[in-house]
């Protein structure tokens, strides 16, 4: 298991390669939540995200024969552009094994940072079907394989974030309550607790992952880790669908709360973190503030530390962020509905039915026999508070209508 000193050791090493990330008061989240919230923004890290200290360090402890054979990392973008940049700073290769549904401004940075040094391969939909090819070169090669959670190593640099946080909030004369941590694979949470409950047993370390990918719960709840059929691969940086032994062994008895983050949320708090605050956030990077909302009345008057784990937000995203966010927020609906085959229905459509502030996002239309069509038709309501009246008008329109609100299958073959 890691202790505090082994993290302690870490950062001995790293300080003079990573940066140390600022903590600061956050005056709009704080009069939002009416308690004291600090964002540690590991996003404005040399590779904008906290990967770069476990991978680096982890890379530093092999010994000169080990590196000479170059390394191979598993990663959906920000272990492997932490690796990149190790492998370009001490002058080996690395083979990097990216998921082939990776953002390509993650990607782009992965060569950036490694330069010659580098190759990617692109291989499976999912963090886990890349990592099993990994592991397989690795073997077949004779290559070490630098986990990007499971190896203690990792997760003793990734506990240099929390090394930073205390010493930065005893430098301002704070008391720190709680430390929202975003769970993946686990090495960043690993890493935290290991040194906070050693050093800082007062603070809470609260876990938090999104919605859609929720292993470390489902870890919690089979005593050991397990993996999960499918996840929303929405939040790449922790949609791991099983998390690492050493990970789930060094927290599942320390870290007592677990909140599961609506994907929506978390694309609502990402439009939030950059317009109120002019941060810009990856999904995996503003769970952690996402999670406030879960647990707002149980934080007022708190000391609340929120880290923004990644910045790698790959701009072409912004379409599918603010789809999810509306539809989150109960202003965007999608509907199945059956217009009759008739000169006029579509004007009665959006005279009858929709409000006068309302608007039509999408219709698809597919003629069809019997005298009705169905259409694929998308709303945007002014006020969500509307959506009942809505329904009544719809259903007044065509009883035999279909509702895609909470059919995530339909929705996603759809939509």
């Amino acid at each position: 298991m890691i202790s505090a000193k082994e993290v302690e050791d870490a950062y001995d090493l790293l300080k003079a390669v990573v940066t140390k990330t600022p903590l600061q008061l956050d005056p709009y989240l704080s009069n939002k939540y009416q308690a004291n919230i600090y964002l540690k923004e590991e996003n404005l890290q040399k590779v904008r995200s906290f990967k770069l200290r476990g991978a680096y360090y982890s890379i530093s402890k092999l010994s000169d024969e080990q590196r000479s054979k170059g390394v191979v990392c598993a990663s959906a973008g920000n272990h492997a552009q932490g690796v990149a940049f190790a492998a370009n700073q001490l002058n080996i290769s690395a083979t990097i094994f990216m998921p082939v549904t990776t953002p390509n401004q993650k990607i782009s940075q992965v060569k950036f940072f490694g330069e010659s040094h580098v190759t990617i391969r692109l291989i499976g939909d999912t963090f886990d079907e890349s990592a099993r090819a990994a592991k397989a070169f690795s073997q077949d090669n004779d290559k070490p394989f630098i986990d990007p959670f499971d190896d203690e190593n990792v997760i003793a640099g990734q506990g240099t974030v929390a090394l930073e946080i205390f010493a930065q909030a005893k430098k301002q004369g704070i008391s720190l309550d709680k430390i929202f941590v975003q769970i993946g694979g686990g090495g960043l949470i690993a890493g935290i607790t290991a040194y906070s409950k050693e050093r800082y047993p007062q603070t809470e370390i609260i876990g938090v992952e999104a919605k859609g990918a929720t292993s470390m719960k489902a870890a919690y709840s089979a005593g050991q880790p397990v993996t999960l059929e499918h996840i929303d691969k929405f939040a790449d940086g922790i949609a791991v669908a099983t998390v690492g032994q050493k990970t789930y062994q060094l927290i599942n008895d320390k870290v007592k709360q677990l909140l599961a983050v609506d994907e929506g949320l978390i694309s609502q708090t990402i439009l939030e973190l950059y317009s109120k605050l002019g941060i810009v956030a990856e999904p995996a990077g503003a769970t952690s503030v996402a999670a406030l909302e879960l647990i707002k009345d149980e934080i007022k008057g708190k000391n609340i530390v929120c880290i923004i784990s990644g910045g790698n937000n790959d701009i072409s995203r912004m379409q599918e962020i603010e789809e999810r966010a509306l539809v989150y927020e109960g202003l965007k609906h999608y509907f199945v509905i059956n217009f009759p085959q008739r000169p006029g229905s579509l004007r009665t459509f959006v005279s009858d039915i929709l409000g006068p502030n309302d608007d039509i996002t999408r219709f698809e239309y597919i003629k069809a026999d019997k005298g009705k069509g169905p259409c694929l038709v998308g709303i945007l309501l002014s006020d969500a508070s509307d959506y009942d009246s809505l329904i009544n008008r719809i259903e007044r329109f065509d009883n035999r209508y279909v509702n895609l609100r909470g059919n995530d299958s339909l929705y996603e073959l759809l939509v």
